[in-house]
C-alpha cells in the first residue's frame, strides 16, 4: 500500500476484529453516556474503512469534523486513539482559520487552538493528512488561509461560497499547483471541494469539463449530479488534470444524516419511520439526524453490494469524504 505501511494496516485489521468481538455486548446500547456516542461513531468509521480497504487497500478514508474522535477521551488531554487513526488516511476540518462564526470572519483563537490540538494529534501520530476548508471570499483572507494552513503542514481550500458549488477564480493560479501524478493522499498539495455542481453547471458534462480544465491534485465531489451517477468514462476524465498529471477523486458521503434526495430514501419514510430517523436538521431542509449506530442505517452506508459505499467503490473513486462525523454532538446534547 502506498498510503499506509503493510504492518500498520495489518495491525489495524487485527485490532479492529478484536475491538468488534470483545465489545459487542458492551456497546449494544450506546445511550450510557457522552463518550459512548463518540465510541459508536469511531466504530462506524473503523468498520466502514475495514470493508472498503478489504476491497481496495489503497482506498482513502477521510472523515470531516468531529476531530475529538482522535483522542481516547474526546479531550485534548487524551492519548491518541490509534485504532481510529489507523483506519483513516486524512482528516477534514471546516472553518479552522475562517468561517467558524461567520463566513469571511477569522475564527476565534480559542476555537482555532482547540481544533489544532486534535488535528496535530492526528498528523503527528499516524501521518494523517489534514485537509482544511476555510470559508472566506476576501482575497487577502483567502491568501492568509492558504499561508497559515501551509505553515502547519495542512492542505487547504479557501471556499468563497459556503454551498461549495463553484470553482473559485481566485487565486488565478491554484495554490501549489503542480503537474505531478498524484497516486496517494500524502502526495497531494491542494484540493477542490465541489459538492453542489447542479447549482452552477447546466449539465453533468459541463461540470466534468469545468473540473477537467483545472489542475487540482484532489477533487472532493458528490457521487451524483441531480440524482444521476457519473458514468465510468466521466470518472476517468475527472481524474485527469489539465496539465497532464493525474489526481485523486474522492466522493462525498454523509454518514451522520439521511438525505431525502438520495437514491436510498423511500417515499414512506418520515421521522421515526424507520426508527433510526430522529429529527430533521433545521439548518438543512431534507437532511435528517439518524441513530448512526443502528445496523439498519449502517447497512445502507456500507457492507453489502447495494450499499452507498460499494457503489462508490465500483464507480472507480479513489476514496470517500465522510461528513456529519460530529453527529455525536446532537445526541450528547
Amino acid at each position: 500500500m502506498e498510503n499506509k505501511s503493510l504492518i500498520t494496516y495489518t495491525v489495524f485489521l487485527l485490532t479492529l476484529i478484536s475491538f468488534s468481538s470483545c465489545n459487542s455486548d458492551e456497546d449494544s446500547n450506546p445511550l450510557s453516556g457522552d463518550t459512548a456516542y463518540k465510541k459508536e461513531m469511531r466504530k462506524f468509521v473503523q468498520h466502514l474503512s475495514f470493508y472498503a480497504k478489504e476491497i481496495n487497500p489503497n482506498f482513502v478514508i477521510i472523515p470531516q469534523n468531529g476531530v475529538e474522535l482522535v483522542s481516547t477521551n474526546g479531550d485534548d488531554t487524551g492519548l491518541p486513539e490509534m485504532n481510529y487513526l489507523n483506519a483513516i488516511d486524512g482528516l477534514g476540518q471546516e472553518d479552522l482559520f475562517y468561517g467558524y462564526k461567520k463566513d469571511d470572519k477569522a475564527t476565534p483563537n480559542n476555537e482555532k487552538e482547540w481544533l489544532i490540538s486534535f488535528l496535530d494529534m492526528a498528523k503527528n501520530n499516524n501521518a494523517v493528512k489534514i485537509m482544511v476548508t476555510d470559508y472566506c471570499s476576501t482575497h487577502s483572507k483567502m491568501n492568509d488561509s492558504y499561508e497559515k494552513n501551509n505553515s502547519k503542514g495542512y492542505l487547504s481550500f479557501a471556499a468563497d461560497h459556503r454551498d461549495l458549488n463553484n470553482i473559485p477564480t481566485f487565486p488565478t493560479q491554484i495554490y501549489k499547483e503542480n503537474p505531478d501524478v498524484i497516486s496517494n493522499l500524502q502526495d497531494a498539495k491542494n484540493f477542490l471541494y465541489l459538492i453542489s455542481p447542479d447549482d452552477e453547471y447546466a449539465t453533468k458534462q459541463a461540470f466534468v469539463n469545468a473540473v477537467v480544465n483545472t489542475n487540482y491534485d484532489c477533487i472532493i465531489m458528490d457521487f451524483f449530479y441531480d440524482g444521476e451517477e457519473f458514468n465510468a468514462a466521466q470518472i476517468v476524465e475527472l481524474k485527469q488534470k489539465a496539465n497532464g498529471g493525474k489526481r485523486l477523486l474522492i466522493s462525498y458521503l454523509s454518514i451522520g444524516e439521511a438525505e431525502d434526495y438520495r437514491y436510498y430514501w423511500q417515499s414512506n419514510w418520515s421521522i421515526g419511520n424507520p426508527a433510526f430517523i430522529e429529527k430533521e436538521n433545521p439548518d438543512w431542509q431534507g437532511n435528517f439526524k439518524v441513530r448512526y449506530w443502528e445496523s439498519e442505517w449502517q447497512d445502507i452506508i456500507y457492507g453489502n453490494d447495494s450499499s452507498y459505499l460499494k457503489k462508490v467503490l465500483d464507480a472507480g473513486f479513489d476514496g470517500v469524504y465522510l461528513d456529519i462525523i460530529d453527529a455525536f454532538e446532537y445526541f450528547e446534547n
